[in-house]
């Protein structure tokens, strides 16, 4: 995807009803609105009333921080 797309919170988390499919954070959904609401993780872009989603360039960079290298494309 490239860093100017969008990823929803399902495509981006663990999905505990299928826990055999990758995801890009290694953490819940709960997990991931404690991390937004501490600042520890990027804002989501609000893209309608029941639409929310985060960059995916800014996931990106996010987990290249965390673990201090170049991911992969």
């Amino acid at each position: 995807m490239p860093d100017g797309a969008y990823i929803r919170a399902s495509r981006l988390v663990i999905d505990p009803k299928r826990p055999d499919v990758p995801a890009p954070v290694p953490f819940s959904a709960p997990t991931l609105w404690r991390k937004v609401k501490a600042g520890s993780f990027p804002a989501p872009v609000k893209l309608s009333d029941r639409v929310t989603a985060w960059k995916v360039g800014d996931v990106r960079a996010w987990l290249k921080q965390c673990t201090g290298k170049e991911g992969g494309k």
